[in-house]
Parts: C-alpha cells; sequence; structure tokens
C-alpha cells in the first residue's frame, strides 16, 4: 500500500496492532531475515575517494551477515556482553557499518563524532562506560586516530583499542606513498590495541554465541557534546525494527539503490538510512569516509548517481545548496527522490532543487530521542513545502500546551509530543535525573508522549509544521549546537556581565551561532577581542558565533532570565536588511504569527519588485511578508 494520505496511514494501522506485526525481535534476526531473501544482491558499498572510477567495495546480503558475525564474536571474545558497550570514534567505512551492527549484536553500540574534542569523547566514554574502542589508526589527513588515544587515556573504563587502517581501500601510487608519511600516534594510556581486520579474520562467520532472545538496549547515541558532558540516548531493539519496517513497507523495494552520504554516527544514517536498507534490501551507498565533507563529492555527486543508479538520496538543506552550484552533469534518469532532514527546508531552495534536478524531495522529521522517525512529506502524496508531513503509521502526536499541558486544537501551536515504537517510556537518556519531566502526561499513563522540545503546530488536514524550538538549540546544518557553551565561554570573560547566544538566519545553513553580550558597567573591551576569547573557549568550531554584538542591556524576563525573542528578532531583522541592501526594502517589524512562529513584514521603500525582494529572502527558513 502506497502512503499517500492519512487515510492510507490509518489503513495500515487498522490492518494489525503493532504487536501483531511478527517482526524480528533483534538486528540479527532482521538481517539474516534480509540475506535470507535477497542474500547475494548487493547491500552496501564504501569508496575511500569520490572519483566514479575509484575502487569501491561492495557486500552482499549474504557477506554483510557473514562479518556481522565476525565482529559480533570478535567483540564477544573481548569480554563484550549484552550490557556492555562497542564504542566507535569512525569516519564512514566499510568497518564503521561492521561496528555498527555487529556492537549492537554482541552488546551495546555507541556511535561518538570524530569531530568532537578528545576531552568530549572521553566523556561519552566515561558515560557509557565503554569496554571496546574501535577507531582509525593513524593516517595522513585527520587526527581521529590521535584523538581517540587521548580520549581513552582520559576514560580508563576502556580496556581494548580496535584499530581501522584505512591503507587497504588505496591503489597505485598512493598505496605505496601512505606508509612513508603516515603521522605518529604516541600512545599514553593503557588499553590492549588490536588489528580490526586480522581480529575480525580469525572468527566464525555464524554466531559462537546465543542471539538474544528479548528486546533490549542496542544502541547509545549521544545527542551533542558541546558542552562537556552530552546526553546519551538509550536505543532498544524494537525501535530500531521498527524504523526498518517503515523503510521497507513504505519506501523502498530491494530494486532501490540509496546514496547516503551522511555520517556513520548519526541516527539519520544510521538508524533511518542503513535501517530501511536492513529491512527492505535495498543497496545503500556511502561515497567517502568524509560523506558530503568529502574531497570532491560535490563535484562528483551527480556522477555517482549515475554509476550506481541511486534512486534515492539522503540529503540534508546545507548539501541540496551546494548541490545546486554544480551543473547536473550525468545520466541522473534513474533517480526518483530525495529525502531531507535534519533541519528546515527554505522553499527557495526546495523549488531550485526539484527543477534543477528533476526529483521530488520529500521533507521529514525524527529525533534521537524517539529512535528517529515522526514524520514525513508522503511520498505519494501531496507535499506541502515547510511541513514536516504525516506521522508514520503507528506514531501518534499531540500537541500540548507546555505552560498547563492541555492538548491543543487544530493550527495551535504547542509542544510537539510523541508516542511509537522508538520512544523508550521514562528511559530516553541513560541519566535518570534527564528524564525527569520528559514525558506528557507521565508516569500515571499506561501511554507516555516523549516531549521533543519542538514547538508546533498541526493543520486541518494532519500535516505537522515547526514553528520553534521549545530547547532553544542552535542547529546548524542540522548540527546541533547547545547556545550554551557559547554563553559560558562569554560569560568566563571579565568584562561580560551576561551573554545570550542564539541562531540567525543563514542562506546555506538553515542558522549559525550568534552572541549577544552584556558589558560589566565601566568595562571596555572590544567585539574582536570578544570574538578572539569566545573562539579560545569554544571547543567546537562550529559553535564559533559568526556574528557578536555589544549591547548596552540584554532584553531580560521579570526574573532576569535573558528573553531570547527578542534577540531572534534582532537578527532578523539584520540579516534580512543585509540580504535587502541593495532594493528599495526593509524590514519593518519582526513578530509571532499564531500558524508561522516569527514572521519579518517587509516594506517597500522604493520602487523594489516583489520577485527582486523574493530572490533575496527565499533562501533563509524564517517567513516574509509584504506591508504597505
Amino acid at each position: 500500500m502506497a502512503f499517500a494520505s492519512v487515510a492510507d496511514r490509518d489503513a495500515i494501522e487498522n490492518e494489525k496492532p503493532w504487536e501483531e506485526r511478527n517482526t524480528p525481535t533483534t538486528t540479527y534476526a532482521l538481517l539474516t531475515q534480509t540475506a535470507s531473501r535477497h542474500g547475494s544482491r548487493k547491500a552496501i558499498s564504501f569508496s575511500l575517494l569520490s572519483d566514479p572510477n575509484a575502487k569501491c567495495e561492495t557486500l552482499s546480503w549474504d557477506e554483510l551477515r557473514n562479518k556481522t558475525g565476525q565482529a559480533a564474536n570478535m567483540f564477544r571474545n573481548l569480554g563484550v556482553g549484552e550490557k556492555d558497550v562497542v564504542a566507535y570514534l569512525m569516519p564512514n567505512a566499510t568497518e564503521t557499518i561492521l561496528t555498527y551492527l555487529g556492537g549492537q549484536v554482541a552488546g551495546i553500540v555507541n556511535p561518538i563524532n570524530p569531530l568532537l574534542e578528545a576531552e568530549q569523547i572521553a566523556a561519552i566514554l566515561r558515560e557509557t562506560n565503554a569496554k571496546v574502542l574501535v577507531t582509525l589508526k593513524a593516517f595522513p589527513k585527520t587526527d581521529v586516530a590521535q584523538k581517540a588515544a587521548e580520549a581513552v587515556r582520559l576514560a580508563p573504563n576502556v580496556t581494548h583499542v580496535l584499530e581501522v587502517d584505512l591503507h587497504r581501500y588505496l591503489t597505485g601510487l598512493k598505496r605505496l606513498i601512505v606508509p612513508l608519511i603516515r603521522p605518529k600516534n604516541p600512545v599514553a594510556h593503557k588499553a590492549k590495541v588490536l588489528d580490526f581486520n586480522a581480529e575480525m579474520d580469525r572468527q566464525p562467520t555464524t554466531l559462537s554465541f546465543e542471539d538474544s532472545k528479548v528486546d533490549r538496549v542496542a544502541a547509545y547515541f549521544h545527542t551533542g557534546g558541546t558542552t562537556g558532558m552530552p546526553k546519551v540516548v538509550q536505543h532498544r531493539y524494537s525501535g530500531i525494527v521498527y524504523n526498518a519496517w517503515l523503510g521497507d513497507r513504505l519506501l523502498f523495494t530491494e530494486e532501490d539503490v540509496q546514496i547516503c552520504p551522511l555520517p556513520l554516527f548519526h541516527v539519520f544514517a544510521t538508524i533511518v538510512s542503513l535501517g530501511a536498507s536492513l529491512g527492505s534490501g535495498a543497496q545503500i551507498v556511502f561515497p567517502t569516509p568524509q560523506g558530503y565533507r568529502g574531497e570532491g563529492v560535490f563535484d562528483n555527486f551527480w556522477k555517482l548517481v549515475e554509476k550506481h543508479k541511486v534512486t534515492f538520496m539522503i540529503t540534508v538543506p546545507t548539501a541540496m545548496s551546494a548541490l545546486m552550484q554544480r551543473k547536473v552533469d550525468a545520466d541522473i534518469s534513474t533517480l526518483r527522490l530525495a529525502f531531507c532532514g535534519s533541519a528546515p527546508l527554505p522553499l527557495e531552495l526546495y523549488r531550485r532543487f526539484e527543477e534543477a534536478a528533476g526529483v521530488t524531495i520529500c521533507e521529514g522529521y525524527g529525533l534521537t530521542e524517539a529512535t528517529c522517525l515522526v514524520s514525513i512529506n508522503p511520498p505519494a502524496g501531496e507535499k506541502r513545502v515547510g511541513s514536516i508531513g504525516l506521522p508514520f503509521p503507528y506514531t501518534q502526536v499531540k500537541i500540548v500546551n507546555p505552560a498547563d499541558g492541555e492538548i491543543m486544537d487544530v493550527d495551535e501551536i504547542g509542544e510537539i509530543c510523541i508516542s511509537n515504537p522508538g520512544v523508550f517510556d521514562g528511559q530516553t537518556y541513560t541519566e535518570a535525573d534527564k528524564n525527569k519531566d520528559l514525558f506528557y502526561p507521565g508516569p500515571q499513563s499506561d501511554v507516555q508522549f516523549l516531549r521533543t522540545g519542538d514547538l508546533g503546530r498541526v493543520d486541518a488536514d494532519g500535516y505537522l509544521w515547526i514553528t520553534g524550538r521549545a530547547k532553544d538549540l542552535i542547529i546548524r546544518g542540522g548540527h546541533n549546537i547547545d547556545p550554551a557553551e557559547i554563553e559560558e565561554a562569554l560569560a568566563g570573560h571579565d568584562a561580560v556581565a551576561f551573554a545570550g547566544a542564539i541562531g540567525q538566519p543563514d542562506q546555506h545553513a538553515g542558522e549559525v551561532p550568534c552572541a549577544y553580550v552584556e558589558l560589566v558597567d565601566g568595562a571596555e573591551v572590544t567585539q574582536d577581542e570578544l570574538m578572539a576569547h569566545a573562539k579560545k573557549h569554544i571547543h567546537e568550531r562550529a559553535a564559533h558565533p559568526k556574528h557578536l554584538e555589544v549591547l548596552d542591556e540584554l532584553p531580560k524576563t521579570a526574573v532576569g532570565k535573558i528573553f531570547k525573542p527578542d534577540l531572534r528578532k534582532r537578527a532578523i531583522s539584520r540579516i534580512y536588511n543585509a540580504a535587502l541592501a541593495d532594493l528599495a526594502a526593509e524590514v519593518q517589524d519582526v513578530s509571532e504569527d499564531k500558524k508561522r512562529g516569527l514572521v519579518a513584514y517587509i516594506a517597500k521603500t522604493g520602487d523594489a519588485s516583489d520577485v527582486e525582494i523574493g530572490h533575496a529572502l527565499n533562501a533563509y527558513t524564517i517567513p516574509w511578508e509584504m506591508v504597505d
């Protein structure tokens, strides 16, 4: 059955309750089922280089199942039981996929963002009590191995480090040169260091232990890391299998090919994309260790689509923006759909991309705390640009007034709360205290709804719209940045009394960090000095402010809390006025709209046309409209 409307969604639910679906209990059972159906078909493909003619490693479903068995056996031999943790600090590679799958078969897998600093990586390793870490062997142009070594020194709970050498993917002259220029990696920790592939090759391809018989926690995903100790989310097999079932039932068949240039430490690439292939048998292609960030990926992207006969691309708004700066220089007639998530998609970018690539875009919504998928603009139905679509089957959404817990009516804004098989009632985070007040209506209810922290509404036809974020996170190109780290860094300067950080509109990334400060009485400091101080004390480069401004006084609430809506209005006015600088138009006001959130109201000061104004502003996600 196609998924085109609320009626289709309801019809699927009415077939039988989710509990009667007879889905596999574990990841290994799911992989075994798919291998039995599509064993010789291509499962995963990875290439170190973006050149379409470069070496590409491909595993069939039978091979992926066998190697996953070997990886799981290897981890068990290192002492990993069902409650022990296998962490990985890896760019994309075949070994990353095997660790992700084998880690959750043997125990609990814990992907970690390799862009974090060693201190944040160590904090995650300590929080999850990881026993094994899989990471890179020292390799040119990356410091992952060096950061891993320092992190393990700070996390003595790690007993074994398994190294993956990317050298095996090289051919020709590069294969000869890399051993000569490989950087040194002094190791100060006490964990035993082993070669990943050598250890795995010693293992049988069938499981040497009994697979789990019941649902259990299989993965830990961190939700940030920019403030020292991130929140760690628990994912059960049941949530992972639910996402895979959605991919099989609603999106893919074994004839499909996904291209996913997103990092395998993120739920979008692992739970959603790889999971959908695990459920459906669709091939999934990972180009370069860094995905979209990899050298030449954008320039070669359309050629890679042609090479692999891709039918479905996984993307985010920043990648779409970059691709629009390249000519479609290949035969992409096989490409049917693009699934876009992680951040709001500007209307103008949506239109330009569909026109240039001839591809239908399905914008969707998910979050780590719900084991990801929540809603999508239906592939076979109406796409309402700017919305995040219809909730998936077996996903319930309530819009709740954060102040009093009352359910909001159609088109009224409140906090988005969800319940589905991916929500781990009352135990979303590893730390019990972080689960307090995370659910509606509370522990006394049979069904608990996860409070997402996102503000939104549901329209009369059931489409979900996001209008803001209760959590105040800055989402830069799909990457979550906690404003607290920026504020704490600036507040550490002797001249700063208060600091407030927000996301300001950005054509490419959706939003980027922006900071406002209020100085101590009598203090003198320049904006350049404050910016240098911020960059020095903020660990993550993505969190460095793109704009910093000193105000006489920051707007505050009656209880002295910084009132960020006023800061957002100020930033929107500044950015939009800069975009309109060469036109006879300016921002007259920025105010809250019941349905759309903050809206910029534009007034003409001369003969500027609506079309010109649209070209200047439609690349941003903040809505605008003309006023007399």
